[in-house]
């Protein structure tokens, strides 16, 4: 079962989606990557969305960690419905409603009013199996949601080949775990793209 790692929701157990259907992150990789985050500014007081969001375990440490809205995608029923159980506890925890569940297609709600934010922070997991083309076309709907200099965190498998970035986003970073690699990348905006590629890190939101 896995927990919320840090902050006002710290050590919340979080439900589990039964069967196969879904990856969890490791918490080696989890705690990792939100360590890299909250670092570097991206937690606190942004707008995020977990895509493809399994138990919504992501966006719920992103929302204990101080994010001002949280929103998970997850089109499964299964998983839908856990999510919702896991941002009913997490609400509660935090004291205020941050996190809300989105059951349906990701491409959809990124095409609709409820997922065009604009999203400070996306977090990505795509089934592994999504790929060429359509994990394309679903990069570009991030793009577009994404505020200018906004961060798109997405994981995929070791074992894929790196996705064909589109124009919109600008991927600075890689970081493996194991069977899992984090690719870091950047919203186009003004300068932004340039300065943090030399720099090595995004921009503070």
């Amino acid at each position: 079962m896995p927990r919320i790692i840090a902050g006002h929701a710290g050590g919340l157990k979080l439900q589990s989606v039964p069967g196969d259907a879904t990856r969890p992150t490791t918490d080696r990789t989890r705690e990792a990557l939100f360590s890299w985050l909250a670092s570097r500014g991206w937690l606190e007081g942004t707008a995020v969305v977990d895509l493809f969001a399994g138990s919504g375990a992501l966006g719920g440490e992103a929302a204990s960690r101080g994010a001002r809205r949280v929103l998970l995608v997850e089109r499964d029923r299964r998983a839908a419905a856990v999510c919702r159980q896991n941002a009913q506890a997490l609400n509660h925890r935090v004291g205020r409603p941050v996190v809300e569940v989105s059951a349906a297609d990701v491409d959809r709600v990124l095409d609709s009013p409820a997922g065009a934010g604009p999203w400070d922070l996306v977090l990505a997991d795509p089934p592994y199996p999504l790929a060429g083309a359509a994990l394309a076309g679903t990069l570009e709907r991030i793009a577009a949601v994404l505020v200018p200099e906004g961060l798109l965190v997405l994981e995929r498998s070791s074992r894929s080949a790196e996705p064909d970035w589109p124009a919109g986003l600008d991927h600075f970073e890689t970081r493996r775990y194991g069977e899992t690699t984090l690719y870091f990348c950047l919203a186009a905006g003004p300068s932004a793209a340039g300065d943090a590629e030399d720099a090595g890190q995004p921009l503070q939101p």
